[in-house]
């Protein structure tokens, strides 16, 4: 059994014994230490807390826990029900709501669920906020409500249209244009929440043929529910056959875009961002944002239109916060999270989904055409496993210093830029590796020079 704590919440297998798993009782005590920060925070005078849910085995029994703590302290529950990530976080805004909480492990097998907490915006806590929550959880100085003030329950299930309508209010997103396009469209949903939702988008944007792969949303997940090449073959096989001109693969919590072409082939879950914002600069000229680990294509398709691009420290927290110090137009993560101010400051697939598709219909290219269109990148992914004691910023810092003819940024981890790829070194927080992520305009050349730092940082071992 595994229990995480983390600023972003607490995520873990289900069962086992307290501490040692995602069982009622750490589900009591992180979310009552979430009410206390909320109730010291919370700003807007709202008393409401929203919660929605993906579709998971153990959702029904974790929403039950959830709903009844934030009860136990005061707060009033908005229970939105089967709801994306994204549309929990509008949730919270439209309700005008003190915060919100979502019940998703987001990629994670069937075995695991999550708690993801939102501020009064609908956007995720950030460092300093997270930090205090697990302080307070770890103290458990709490102070329940009496009778007299139990916090009210109600079910509001209007918010998936209310998140449809949302998008389809963005002045880039073209249903005319998808319409008269006449697009034949694939789509798995792991069994999970999109498949209750991305229906209901595609026929309100016009789109009239739909196949549907895994889009009962059972929680039984179908295949491993990351959106990545590995785990896509059934998808990859049906575009295969031909007949369809583009397939739209999301996770079991809507964040994340995968798409693949209509001859089979992986789009690339780091060139939905790219694409994306291709089509919004292209009416919307402004400044662009990702993460350190994301590729460099976005800042060559933001440069030729003029504008700027940052890149900010690996996180969702982090890229919204650099987006709005940067006044960003479009920004996302490169694992397909598009982020659009327009609609609101998350992770959007239904957004990506609208855009991609008005962008296709403009251009009137086949999907394959639309990414050759693009600059050609490949990424390697790697890891260098640690032995106990080891000193890890100590041989980044080594690192940093061997590589400093080159362009080094040392806001995550260590990137070193190269004129043509990069690497980006980074700690992870949850297990004894250090990732390795490299780009390159081949893949050949993308793993030999990730290679050659992990023997640089072996060799300083």
């Amino acid at each position: 059994m595994t229990l995480i704590k983390s600023i972003s919440g607490i995520r873990g297998t289900i069962g086992g014994k307290p501490g040692d798993g995602l069982n009622p009782l750490d589900i009591v005590k992180f979310t009552t230490a979430y009410a206390v920060y909320m109730r010291k925070t919370c700003s807007n005078g709202s008393n409401k807390i929203v919660v929605g849910r993906d579709a998971r085995i153990s959702g029904e029994m974790v929403k039950n826990v959830v709903c009844g703590t934030l009860m136990g302290m005061g707060f009033d529950v908005v229970n939105i029900g089967l709801a994306t990530t994204p549309t929990t976080e509008l949730a919270v805004a439209m309700e005008k709501a003190c915060g919100g909480i979502i019940i998703t492990a987001s990629h994670n097998p069937k075995q695991w669920n999550a708690l993801k907490l939102l501020d009064g915006n609908g956007e995720f806590l950030d460092k300093e906020a997270g930090n205090e929550v697990l302080r307070l959880a770890e103290a458990e100085d709490f102070d329940y409500a009496d009778v007299d003030h139990i916090g009210k329950y109600t079910e509001d299930n209007s918010y998936n249209k209310k998140h449809i309508d949302a998008v389809l209010g963005l002045k880039l997103v073209d249903t005319e244009a998808i319409r008269k396009a006449g697009f034949r469209v694939a789509i798995d949903c792991v069994n999970s929440v999109g498949g209750i939702i991305l229906p209901e988008l595609l026929a309100a944007l016009g789109v009239k043929h739909v196949e549907k792969l895994y889009c009962e949303p059972t929680g039984d997940f179908s295949h491993n529910p990351e959106p990545l090449e590995k785990n896509l073959t059934d998808i990859m096989s049906l575009m295969g056959k031909g007949g369809l001109d583009v397939a739209f693969v999301v996770d079991p919590d809507v964040d994340r875009l995968a798409m693949i072409c209509e001859d089979g082939r992986m789009f690339g879950e780091e060139y939905t961002l790219v694409s994306v914002a291709d089509y919004v600069l292209k009416h919307t000229p402004g400044n662009t944002c990702s993460n350190l680990s994301s590729t460099r294509a976005l800042k060559d398709v933001t440069e030729k239109y003029g504008c700027s691009y940052s890149a900010s420290a690996v996180g969702e927290v982090n890229v919204v916060a650099e987006m709005k110090r940067t006044g960003a137009v479009i920004g996302g993560e490169g694992n397909g999270g598009v982020i659009y101010p327009e609609c609101h400051y998350g992770r959007d697939a239904l957004v990506g989904i609208a855009l991609f598709l008005s962008h296709l219909a403009h251009e009137g290219k086949k999907m394959s055409e639309l990414r050759q269109s693009y600059p050609q990148y490949f990424m390697a992914k790697n890891r260098i496993d640690l032995t106990a004691g080891t000193d890890v910023d100590a041989i980044l810092l080594k690192v940093k210093d061997i590589y400093k003819d080159e362009k080094v940024t040392d806001t995550d981890g260590v990137k070193i830029d190269f004129p043509d790829k990069w690497v980006h070194l980074r700690k992870s927080n949850t297990e004894p590796i250090i990732r390795v992520y490299s780009e390159a305009k081949n893949a050949e050349e993308a793993e030999s020079i990730g290679l050659a730092v992990m023997d640089t940082i072996k060799s300083l071992m």
